[in-house]
């Protein structure tokens, strides 16, 4: 549920508007992405168009070419470089905040990150099954939190280095399976940083990927609609074009 909510929410839906979903669906992303704690969903996507735009250079909030500690958990302990902060206000982040969804948990964002990353992680396995306290606040609340937030974070490092680039040999991001296992589904990221607007971020009924069977989930209840997929006849073309070969 954590992942989902940067996954499916912060990432495919609002970021790249890759589907629309309906305010029950957005409803739990926003309160999934609460429980997440990485930033609020404004915030998340900014960060994320910023990095999209302008991959790997100095207004990259957190640019691989400064290394794997930097773009993996460094970026964080630093301000940000000026280019990330003058560039981003070049961007339009007006159908963010035209969502009630999201204005909603940004203004009260850290009431909703108490209740739902700490206070419910810890009360659900303590009441229902009886978990100690101490074990349902450090493993079901910390231990949870620490390795969500390892996951997303090895997306930006990890699947900026290590892996092959089947679709755009000219670019950083990578096909890693690590990360794939870890952040499920966002490891085909050569992919997703070549067709950015697909709402599976790979090739569909190829590769492992829990987050697009979720989506098609809520498509078939209805949920979800206008979900945009790269045309078969492209990702060939690409692949033939700029591809390495290795697929």
């Amino acid at each position: 549920m954590t992942a989902l909510g940067v996954t499916a929410g912060a990432h495919r839906l609002w970021s790249h508007r890759s589907y629309k979903a309906k305010l029950p669906l957005r409803m739990f992303l926003a309160a999934a992405n609460s429980m997440a704690f990485q930033n609020d969903i404004f915030e998340w996507c900014r960060d994320h168009r910023v990095h999209h735009k302008y991959s790997e250079t100095d207004a990259d909030p957190h640019n691989a070419c400064r290394g794997f500690f930097f773009s993996h958990i460094g970026w964080l302990f630093v301000r940000k470089h000026r280019d990330v902060i003058e560039k981003g206000r070049k961007l339009d982040f007006t159908d963010l905040l035209d969502d009630p969804v999201v204005r909603f948990q940004r203004k009260y964002y850290k009431s909703s990150v108490v209740l739902m990353c700490f206070v419910i992680p810890t009360l659900v396995p303590w009441y229902i099954w009886e978990e100690s306290l101490w074990n349902s606040y450090f493993l079901a609340s910390i231990l949870r939190y620490t390795v969500s937030l390892n996951v997303t974070w090895l997306v930006n490092s990890a699947a900026h280095m290590y892996g092959n680039r089947p679709y755009d040999k000219y670019i950083s991001p990578r096909q890693n399976a690590f990360v794939t296992l870890g952040a499920i589904g966002e490891g085909f990221h050569n992919y997703h940083h070549t067709f950015p607007f697909d709402y599976s971020a790979s090739e569909l009924g190829l590769k492992f990927n829990p987050t697009t069977w979720f989506i098609d989930f809520m498509f078939w209840l209805g949920l979800v609609t206008d979900r945009k997929q790269a045309p078969k006849e492209m990702i060939l073309a690409r692949k033939e074009r700029t591809g390495d070969g290795s697929a």
